[in-house]
């Protein structure tokens, strides 16, 4: 629990640390990219993470599946033919099958690490379709924070919040951000920066608003930080418009894939008819199915279990102990199993999340961003949909390795090498999307980078620093505020639920609800700007709140920019309702002088190198 000490002193204490590769984010990349720079170099890494390795990002609570993975009798090819297909095309096949290609040597490593994969008779792992293998992992997170802080020359920063990238001459150089349980103003020096925080889920009004709003599909402390970094940084970004809903089980939001595929689950309307034979077979395509059912009258919708075995019973209620344990609790005050009564489903809020769909930082094979320096790997790498945590370990390592070049051939000091060009060529003209309020553009800083023997030393304040500083401390000070940060984030909320494609309206949208949406959004910016800090968590949650809103701004103009319904259910564009080849495309963006630029770039096919080295 987060403590609520009042701030005594309004100015911060000052930390200033050199390093030379900085990983913002100690989820499952984070953590994995940090073992693998230990195993194979001696280079200095420093995790920046907001909460605790030990149990932070996705993995917290578990998992009780590996849903990425190359079984017997396939290829890694067949896996990024598996996800073009759900994606409709939009994916960049060169991400998909660079990730494909390492997804069992990862879950190997896994293995030797100490996780608990469930095996055969013969030894072989035991499957749950051919994409997944069944795993004991509720202790995944802690075997991959251990292994990361073991290294010698890896040092962790919990609950250090990271806000904004150090920028020198239109290269990253570091980040800034603060502690998020005493009064500590952070300075971060790195050669290399890996951006490997969550997606971004609180941006749409939740199933279960008040009190039970952290009953989410995605952890709610995922903010989009990493995205928001990048746009007001100026990376490029892609198919931000590409958002995931979930298909959960009712309530509880518990995950419906364990049940679908763990036992062969139909899914069935209020009338026991099995539907999904009349919807496509994609992701989108069983959430649309499920609500039109339900909008055409003949819901509510379920997972057909009744009549299941005692034994399928029991499985289901130890994998549920693995990730979920409300969905067994559940069960279990109901006093009524899913043997004896079905599951009933429903979709959950949109989600902006790279490991799932195609959105994120546009990224070339080595995982480097259109910012110098700056390398991403897990949800906030674009381009590559059905991660999952093997792929997110795959990204890891890639970009670990790709960081170790770039420093061991010196490029970092070279302002001509290493750049991912972006040499796919756009195929219209860039679209400015104007906005009316000033450029939250970043500050340059004029700082160089210190290093010394140790994992991390002390450097001076860059005039960035000073700024950035400030402005923690003018939150801090703030002696009046016309909204409060909960009703900020419910009025954010609100506004994308009406006029975004939220869950009232069935996940459609027009262009005229855009623009409002927009309208909205950009006011709601300029009134948090006056918000107050009581204490160090209040500046946090008015961070947390600052992402998500130019977060939503990305995706809006996102949204706007492909004029057609290419993902039925998960987003139903009813000024376009059908599909138009013409935008069989990416959408990219750039934020650039107080305007969101809209680039739509051909599709990649095969996996020839994305960018120059």
């Amino acid at each position: 629990m987060q403590t609520e000490q009042k701030t005594t002193s309004k100015k911060l204490e000052t930390k200033v640390l050199s390093t030379d590769i900085l990983i913002i984010g100690g989820g499952t990349a984070g953590c994995y990219a940090a073992y693998i720079l230990g195993q194979r170099s001696d280079y200095r890494v420093l995790i920046a993470e907001k909460a605790n390795i030990r149990r932070s990002g996705c993995l917290a609570a578990g998992v009780n599946a590996l849903n990425a993975y190359i079984t017997e009798g396939h290829a890694p090819q067949d896996y990024v033919d598996y996800a073009k297909r759900d994606a409709c095309g939009i994916v960049r096949e060169d991400l998909l099958l660079s990730m494909s290609e390492r997804l069992n040597e990862v879950t190997a490593e896994l293995e030797r690490l100490g996780l608990v994969i469930l095996k055969n008779e013969d030894g072989s792992y035991v499957s749950r379709g051919w994409r997944n293998i069944k795993i004991n992992g509720e202790n995944i997170k802690p075997l991959l924070a251990k292994a990361a802080s073991a290294q010698p020359n890896v040092t962790v920063l919990n609950h250090i919040n990271i806000t904004d990238y150090f920028l020198e001459d239109g290269t990253v150089r570091g980040a800034y951000g603060f502690d998020v349980n005493a009064p500590v103003f952070y300075e971060l020096h790195a050669k290399a920066v890996l951006i490997a925080t969550g997606g971004a889920a609180g941006l749409y009004r939740p199933n279960n608003p008040g009190f039970s709003r952290h009953k989410l599909w995605y952890p709610p402390f995922n903010t989009g930080a990493g995205y928001a970094m990048g746009i007001l940084a100026g990376a490029e970004m892609t198919t931000f418009e590409m958002r995931f809903i979930a298909l959960r089980c009712k309530d509880t939001i518990a995950p419906v894939g364990t049940i679908a595929q763990g036992i062969s689950a139909n899914q069935v309307n209020a009338k026991g008819e099995k539907y999904e034979n009349r919807y496509d077979h994609t992701t989108s395509g069983r959430l649309y199915g499920t609500v039109t059912e339900n909008r055409e009258g003949r819901g509510p919708c379920y997972l057909k279990t009744a009549g299941i075995t005692k034994e399928q019973e029991t499985d289901l209620y130890k994998a549920y102990l693995n990730m979920a344990p409300s969905q067994t609790l559940k069960w279990l005050e109901d006093e009524c199993g899913p043997a004896g009564k079905n599951v009933e489903i429903e979709g959950t809020e949109p989600y902006i999340v790279g490991g799932h769909t195609a959105s994120g930082y546009w990224v070339d094979e080595h995982r480097r961003t259109t910012l110098r320096g700056l390398f991403a790997a897990g949800d906030v790498a674009g381009g590559c949909p059905q991660k999952y945590v093997t792929g997110a370990l795959a990204e890891a390592e890639i970009s670990a390795e790709t960081m170790m070049r770039y420093l061991s051939e010196g490029a970092y000091k070279d302002n001509k090498s290493w750049t991912n060009t972006g040499v796919f060529h756009a195929s219209n003209n860039t679209i400015a999307v104007a906005e009316s309020e000033t450029s939250e553009q970043q500050e340059q800083n004029t700082a160089s980078c210190g290093c010394a023997d140790e994992n991390f030393a002390l450097t001076g304040l860059s005039q960035g620093g000073c700024v950035k500083k400030w402005e923690y401390e003018a939150y801090l000070s703030n002696s009046h505020t016309v909204i409060d940060i909960d009703q900020a984030e419910e009025a954010m909320q609100t506004i994308m639920d009406q006029y975004a494609g939220g869950i009232r309206t069935d996940y459609r949208y027009n262009e005229t609800g855009l623009q409002e949406a927009g309208r909205r959004i950009r006011l709601l910016q300029e009134e948090t700007s006056s918000l107050r800090a009581e204490t160090m968590y209040d500046l946090l949650r008015i961070y947390e709140l600052r992402e998500r809103l130019v977060v939503c701004r990305t995706l809006l103009a996102h949204m706007a920019a492909r004029k057609e319904t290419r993902w039925h259910g998960f987003a139903e564009n009813t000024d376009y309702p059908g599909t138009d080849p013409r935008f069989e495309k990416y959408v990219n963006s750039r934020y650039r002088n107080g305007q969101i630029e809209i680039i739509y770039r051909d599709i990649k096919t095969g996996c020839q190198e994305s960018g120059e080295r």
